[in-house]
C-alpha cells in the first residue's frame, strides 16, 4: 500500500513524462515495487528552476534495480553499491537510483545504514526539508516533513533536530548556509544558525577539498553576500578563511559583475573576499586546496592591485594588459575597483575594465634572428637583449613600424654588449 502524505501537490513538470526518465521509472515502479524522482529536481522545478540531475529513489533492492535497469537496454553502473546507489546510463544520460534507506548508526559522512520500504523514514534522514519531497512518476508530491510550505516561504529548515542533522555530516552547516543563500528569503533560520556555531567544531573533520567546493558554490550563489554575512558574524566565515573576510569588497565584486555583464566567477569572488596580499593566497590554497589554476589568479590578483587607479591611462593598462593576458588583467583591474572609492558606475574604471574587449594584445615583433645578426652570440646574452627590448617595446606604445623596432633592436643589443663588457 502507497503510504499517506502530509500535503498534496502535483509536480507539472515536463521533463518528469519525457524519456529516458520515464522508460526507467516505468521499469522500476511496478511488479511489488515504487520508483519516485527525489530530492533537487522537485525542489528546482516548485522554484521554476531547471532541475538539474535527476534523482531517483526505490522499494527495490540494489540486485534488482541493475536486473531491471540492464533488462530496459540501459547500462547500470555499481557507482555506490554499498549505500545501495546505482546509476543507470539511458541515451548518455546519468540517473542516480537510490533504494529506500534508514540510518542504523550515525558517524559523520559514515553512516552506517539498512535498506528498507518506509518512505517517511527514508525522508527523514535527509538535511532539509525542502531537499526531502519526492515525486511519482504521474506528478503526485509526497511531503512528510513539511517541506512543501518552507519553499512556499522561501525558509531552508533541517529535518527534526538541526545539532543532530549537523553531527551527521558537518558539510551541512555549509550547505545550510549556501541553501539559504540560493533559496531562502529574509533572515536564516534561528535554530539552523545556532545549531551551526555550536557545530562548527565539526569543520576541522571534513576534508578541505569539500569545503572548497562547497564554499565554492555558496560564493556564487544568489544572495551569498547575506549568507557570508550572518557566517562572518558567527565566527565561521574566518574559520574557513583563516584571515578577515573582506565583505564590501565580495558585495562590489559582484555589482561590477553585473555592470559588466561578466558571468559570475567563484575565483574572482573568493579573491575579493580573501585576498590582499600574496601570502592570503598562500592561505587559501593551503586551507581549501585551491587548484593549481585558481591559485594562479589568487597570486596574481594580490599582486600590486592597490597600484592601480582609475586615473591610469590607456598606455599604462595596455602594458598590464600584454603583461597579464585578458583573465588576469581583469581580474586584477576589478579587484583595485572593487576596493576603491569610486562606484560601480565610474566611467573611468569601466574603460580600464573593458580593455581587453577595445584593444588586441600585440604579439612582440621582435625575434632572436634579430639580435643575432646584430652580432650577439646565442645564450644568456640573447635572452637579456630580448627582454631589454621587449620591455623598450611596450614602453614605446607597442610601435610596428620598421624603423621604431630597429632602433629598439639597435639600442637593446648595444645595451647587452656593453654589459657584458
Amino acid at each position: 500500500m502507497r503510504q499517506k502524505f502530509a500535503q498534496q501537490q502535483r509536480l507539472e513538470a515536463v521533463w518528469l513524462s519525457q524519456r529516458p526518465l520515464s522508460d526507467i521509472l516505468a521499469v522500476l515502479d511496478r511488479a511489488g515495487e515504487e520508483a519516485r524522482v527525489v530530492g533537487g529536481a522537485i525542489r528546482n522545478t516548485l522554484f521554476g528552476d531547471p532541475p538539474g540531475d535527476i534523482d531517483i529513489a526505490t522499494t527495490a533492492l540494489p540486485e534488482e534495480v541493475i536486473s531491471r535497469v540492464k533488462s530496459a537496454g540501459f547500462k547500470a553502473v555499481p557507482t555506490g553499491i554499498e549505500h545501495g546507489t546505482i546509476t543507470a546510463v539511458a541515451d548518455g544520460q546519468p540517473f542516480e537510483i537510490t533504494t529506500l534507506r534508514e540510518d542504523v548508526e550515525t558517524f559523520g559522512r559514515r553512516a552506517k545504514v539498512a535498506f528498507g520500504r518506509d518512505w517517511k523514514r527514508d525522508a527523514e534522514r535527509r538535511d532539509f526539508t525542502m531537499n526531502a519531497l519526492s515525486a511519482t512518476r504521474q506528478g503526485v508530491i509526497y511531503d512528510y516533513v513539511g517541506g512543501l510550505a518552507d519553499i512556499a516561504a522561501r525558509r531552508v529548515r533541517f529535518i527534526g533536530d538541526a545539532a543532530s542533522r549537523i553531527s551527521e555530516d558537518y558539510l551541512r552547516i555549509l550547505r545550510f548556509f549556501r541553501f539559504h543563500a540560493q533559496y531562502g528569503k529574509g533572515a536564516p533560520d534561528p535554530e539552523g544558525v545556532a545549531a551551526c556555531i555550536a557545530g562548527r567544531a565539526g569543520l576541522e573533520q571534513l576534508s578541505r577539498e569539500r569545503i572548497r567546493m562547497e564554499l565554492l558554490e555558496l560564493l556564487l550563489a544568489r544572495d551569498a553576500v547575506g549568507s557570508l554575512a550572518v557566517m562572518t558574524e558567527s565566527g565561521l566565515l574566518d574559520r574557513l578563511l583563516g584571515g578577515v573576510p573582506l565583505l564590501a569588497s565580495f558585495s562590489n565584486m559582484i555589482k561590477l559583475e553585473l555592470t559588466l555583464k561578466l558571468s559570475p566567477d567563484c575565483a574572482r569572488r573568493l579573491g575579493a573576499l580573501g585576498v590582499s596580499v600574496t601570502e592570503e593566497a598562500d592561505r587559501l590554497r593551503e586551507r581549501l586546496r585551491v587548484s593549481n589554476a585558481e591559485y594562479g589568479r589568487l597570486t596574481s590578483m594580490a599582486d600590486r592591485w592597490w597600484h592601480i587607479s582609475s586615473a591610469w591611462d590607456q598606455q599604462r593598462a595596455r602594458v598590464l594588459l600584454y603583461r597579464l593576458g585578458r583573465e588576469r588583467y581583469l581580474d586584477r583591474v576589478l579587484l583595485a575597483w572593487s576596493r576603491s572609492s569610486e562606484s560601480a558606475g565610474d566611467e573611468r574604471w569601466f574603460s580600464l575594465a573593458t580593455l581587453p574587449e577595445q584593444w588586441m594584445i600585440p604579439t612582440f615583433p621582435l625575434r632572436a634572428a634579430d639580435f643575432i645578426s646584430r652580432g650577439l652570440a646565442k645564450g644568456p646574452q640573447l635572452g637579456r637583449a630580448l627582454a631589454t627590448a621587449e620591455e623598450a617595446w611596450t614602453a614605446s606604445g607597442f610601435p610596428v613600424d620598421s624603423r621604431s623596432l630597429a632602433t629598439i633592436a639597435d639600442r637593446a643589443a648595444a645595451m647587452t654588449r656593453a654589459q657584458n663588457g
